[in-house]
């Protein structure tokens, strides 16, 4: 009889508060809703990771950018002459013009060691390095026979030998060399960029006599700075660059990859060895040529653990977390009997978003491990205690605060592993949605119905 007294307001009320399908869409609704702050928590890591970036490009831009080593390329320049044919005189004339012969050394030597240290700029770690390499080679006798260009119009006099390096700032000493017995020093700049951008040179004395077999041995010292990368141009016929590290941590990477390499606790040793048939362009040629900075190899010195990369990769799932954590919270309301209102479930989700930027402000200044340990111990026992104050139940909120934990554990693992990450992550999410659906398997949807007391 009370139930026939009811107003149509008063029954769709009723039905609103009750009504199982009503929750589900209101909790996928709330779940949309809370995917705004993510997106926020998203972009907070973005901007992290920018200023960390731009405290990497400051501290580079003084002390030396990542360097590429390009040397020693032996020069020769030449006159060449076109037709051109002249309007006012009605015929064609020899226009001359200078350009450039260019040889690569018969063998190439680069043996050093990369010294790392590391700076910092406010709250950020930045990897720069102090180099001394020392080049060794020789080079043939420079032949323009199989260009067929005159003797005469070989410029001897203005050859010169130059040495790449991609920021100049970060040379240390002065750059001299030997070419055979006789020592020469390098000026700044490079008359021509055909093969180096940026570089420098030094003339030195050829005579078109001398041809020959004996080749022109070089050597030379190099000390120089640079950031993040150390990477090499393999221009001889046979290049061989041996360096060694007190860098724990390298990574190698470009056209080639190390012959032999050692990485210990204390270091790291690698070798090189690449023929001039490993690569797209000759030992000699004429003006400019493909591939050259297209064939570099080196090594990385890259931090092991960065924070950003893996508070991304948690954030990553956090409509995921949001969404397991709202289920286990609607299974209490429905195995329980309690009612629990859409702001309740907004407090939960955003508590959940709160982990990650406590994640993120941690691991800036402590390791990812205990960041993570921290922010994940603060939420579940906040979640666990508010849990405890709908349900008022002990043994209800022990197994919240144990699926919460699990959670936050499957997540972490996820993370730590980047090749088996989608695997675990399948494995999990099967897992699952088999205990959701083994918990649901009795329930009557349609004959769900509150405490009286409600």
């Amino acid at each position: 009889m009370e139930q026939e007294k009811l107003t149509f307001f008063e029954k769709t009320n009723n039905w609103l508060k009750n009504s199982i399908t009503i929750r589900l869409l209101t909790i996928g609704i709330l779940i949309l809703l809370l995917l705004i702050p993510v997106s926020m928590v998203q972009d907070l890591i973005r901007e992290r990771e920018y200023r960390q970036e731009g405290a990497i490009r400051e501290v580079s831009s003084k002390w030396g950018k990542a360097q590429t080593v390009i040397g020693l390329v032996l020069t020769v320049p030449y006159n060449a002459y076109t037709k051109v044919y002249d309007d006012d005189n009605n015929k064609y004339k020899l226009v001359q013009s200078r350009e450039y012969a260019h040889f690569l050394p018969n063998q190439l030597i680069i043996e050093g060691e990369v010294l790392p240290e590391m700076r910092y700029r406010g709250i950020y770690e930045v990897i720069v390095y102090n180099s001394k390499l020392k080049l060794t080679g020789a080079f043939s006798y420079p032949g323009f026979e199989e260009w067929k260009i005159k003797d005469e119009n070989i410029i001897w006099n203005d050859a010169f030998v130059s040495l790449g390096l991609s920021d100049l700032r970060g040379i240390q000493e002065n750059v001299s060399f030997k070419w055979n017995d006789e020592q020469y020093d390098f000026n700044p700049g490079i008359e021509t960029n055909d093969v180096i951008s940026t570089g420098i040179s030094c003339r030195i004395p050829i005579q078109p006599t001398d041809t020959s077999s004996t080749d022109w041995k070089f050597s030379l010292d190099l000390n120089f700075n640079g950031s993040s990368s150390l990477n090499f141009i393999p221009i001889g016929k046979s290049t061989n660059v041996s360096i060694k590290s007190t860098w724990e941590n390298p990574s190698f990477d470009g056209a080639f990859l190390p012959d032999n390499r050692d990485i210990s606790k204390d270091g790291f040793t690698a070798i090189w060895d690449v023929l001039h048939l490993n690569r797209p362009y000759p030992q000699s040629f004429r003006g400019a040529t493909k591939g050259v900075y297209q064939s570099a190899f080196g090594v990385n010195l890259i931090v092991p653990v960065d924070e950003y990369q893996k508070s991304m990769r948690s954030a990553k799932y956090a409509s995921m977390f949001i969404t397991l954590t709202f289920l286990l919270f609607f299974f209490v309301q429905i195995l329980n009997q309690v009612r629990i209102h859409p702001i309740q479930y907004i407090i939960v989700g955003l508590a959940l978003c709160v982990f990650y930027t406590l994640l993120i402000a941690l691991s800036e200044h402590i390791s990812f491990k205990i960041s993570y340990l921290i922010s994940s111990v603060s939420i579940i026992t906040m979640i666990t205690l508010y849990a405890h104050s709908i349900a008022k139940n002990n043994r209800l909120t022990k197994v919240i605060g144990l699926i919460l934990m699990l959670l936050y554990l499957f997540i972490y693992s996820i993370i730590q592993m980047q090749d088996y990450a989608l695997l675990m992550g399948s494995i999990g999410l099967f897992i699952v949605l088999a205990i959701i659906m083994y918990l649901s398997r009795k329930i009557d949807w349609y004959a769900i119905q509150p405490k009286k007391n409600e």
